[in-house]
């Protein structure tokens, strides 16, 4: 029987090679690489990854990693399609609130990120299906808080 970590592995292999869409597919696919497991274990597998559903670029809902796990997903893309696949569209500040829009289905998963890195001008976050509430601390630095973001959200320059 193969290891946990190992399914792990090839769960994340798995959703960065390709566009899965459900848990059956997933199932599937880990069968071909030789795991057996059931619903409720993937399911599992999958809360622990903090793994998310995102739409592609033609709009399918796909499982999708959090950005500090994401592996190397080959591709033939042009870098601006590349850029696309982040997620980010575009901020916006008024006063001490930043609006984040994203491409639909990246808002909870970003939102995620940014509340699971600390930061001393962003207080929280509220997500939607592709927008991103900030809730910024009184008289923060715009431009902070986009330096802050650059490292969550690369192309967020």
């Amino acid at each position: 029987m193969k290891k946990k970590e190992d399914r792990l592995d090839a769960i994340k292999m798995i959703i960065s090679s390709q566009e899965v869409g459900s848990q059956e597919e997933m199932l599937n696919e880990l069968k071909k690489e030789g795991f057996q497991l059931t619903q409720a274990t993937l399911s599992r597998d999958l809360k622990q990854l903090k793994v998310a559903k995102a739409a592609n670029i033609n709009g399918n809902y796909v499982y999708v990693l959090p950005n500090d796990i994401m592996y190397k997903r080959p591709n033939d893309l042009n870098p601006s399609e590349m850029l696309m696949n982040t997620g980010f569209v575009s901020i916006m500040y008024s006063g001490n609130i930043a609006v984040i829009k994203t491409r639909p289905g990246y808002a909870s998963s970003m939102a995620y990120d940014i509340d699971n890195t600390v930061s001393r001008d962003i207080l929280g976050t509220i997500a939607g299906d592709d927008t991103i509430l900030l809730i910024l601390r009184e008289r923060a630095n715009h431009d902070d808080v986009n330096e802050f973001l650059s490292r969550i959200i690369p192309n967020i320059k």
